[in-house]
């Protein structure tokens, strides 16, 4: 029997990424319950994503509960939230959670602290799963009578992202959007992904544009925090010397950075937070994985109607360094640029097609 709900509370504190492959899960939940209240818990910084799905009544950002634990409970309380689903263990806050009387707790048996402070434990392993990520949160749902795990083919349509684009609107983001050039084939770079994965080589991304420059409608946009621009004019100082390449790192807010990618070509990332939320807008999409679990495409592809992945077929013999992971360095420029040239000529009316 589904449990009465009318007021629910996502929580997923941990990266970009996480979160945005959590969305779905609220947007199933608006699905099946219109009038249901939804409230999402995330990090101030991907506060900016999550208030783009338009299944999500508001936002909390986690710093907010930051005060004693009597001052969350409090918050808790006062918010007359029924339901509170941790996609993410959050010890603090399931305790402020059961002090404040939330009559269902959610959370995952593994972790000891839930069975004090959660009283609706759902019986899965993430690390030992062979279900993508978005498909695992849905298990969350089975505590409360709720037993449907999407096939990875219906997780997209729930993002519920691509009416909402409000960041469109504000002038700085349009500022940043009105540098692409309407005549040219703009697409993002994200080479570096804070430290959350396996990363295609940057002497690759250099391969890529060198490949590309034969093309002058082909512009390349390379986002990252300041500190990876930093890093990559420190080892990759050619990348950013090529003449169809513009260096965007550590200019753009994350709402720039969304608006950006909405009205971009495509974005080519490894498996770090842009590379979901470009997924989720529905923009074309290429992932670079190893074929190394719990890091593989299985488990993180980016999933999204146009959203593709590139990863070696042998599986991985170990690669002991991350930083130079000989898996990510068996992709080649030549495959990413035949991505890239394919959606180019996706987007041209007067190109040739070849008959299957």
């Amino acid at each position: 029997m589904i449990t009465s709900m009318r007021h629910v509370l996502i929580c997923r504190t941990d990266n970009l990424g996480d979160v945005v492959l959590t969305l779905p899960l609220a947007g199933y939940l608006r699905q099946l319950f219109p009038a249901l209240k939804i409230g999402f818990l995330c990090r101030r910084y991907a506060a900016a994503v999550v208030k783009q799905c338009s299944a999500i009544d508001y936002v909390v950002e986690r710093e907010t509960l930051d005060g004693s634990l009597a001052d969350a409970a409090r918050w808790l309380r006062q918010a007359d939230i029924d339901t509170i689903i941790f996609a993410m263990p959050d010890r603090r806050v399931g305790a402020a959670a059961k002090k404040a009387g939330i009559p269902q707790r959610v959370g995952t048996s593994h972790r000891l602290f839930h069975w004090m402070y959660c009283n609706r434990l759902a019986h899965f392993s993430r690390v030992k799963s062979s279900l993508h990520e978005a498909q695992l949160n849905f298990a969350l749902l089975r505590p409360l009578g709720i037993d449907m795990i999407p096939p990875v083919a219906g997780i997209a349509p729930l993002y519920w992202m691509q009416a909402a684009a409000a960041a469109e609107t504000d002038a700085e983001a349009i500022s940043v959007v009105s540098r692409f050039d309407p005549a040219c084939f703009n697409v993002i770079l994200h080479p570096k992904s804070n430290g959350n994965g396996r990363e295609w080589p940057a002497d690759h991304f250099v391969a890529l544009a060198k490949l590309l420059v034969a093309d002058p409608a082909i512009r390349l946009w390379v986002t990252g925090s300041e500190n990876e621009g930093t890093w990559l004019t420190t080892h990759a100082p050619v990348l950013f010397e090529q003449p169809n390449v513009r260096n965007l790192c550590g200019t753009l807010s994350l709402e720039q950075l969304t608006a950006l990618i909405r009205a971009a070509d495509g974005l080519i990332a490894s498996g770090t937070g842009p590379v979901h939320i470009s997924a989720a807008l529905g923009q074309r999409t290429l992932g670079l994985y190893p074929p190394l679990k719990p890091i593989h495409p299985g488990r993180w592809a980016p999933i999204g109607l146009r959203a593709q992945t590139l990863v070696r077929a042998e599986p991985c013999n170990g690669c002991r360094d991350p930083a130079d992971c000989a898996c990510m360095r068996s992709i080649t420029a030549e495959e990413v640029g035949q991505v890239v040239l394919g959606w180019q000529r996706d987007t041209d009316p007067t190109a040739e097609t070849t008959a299957p």
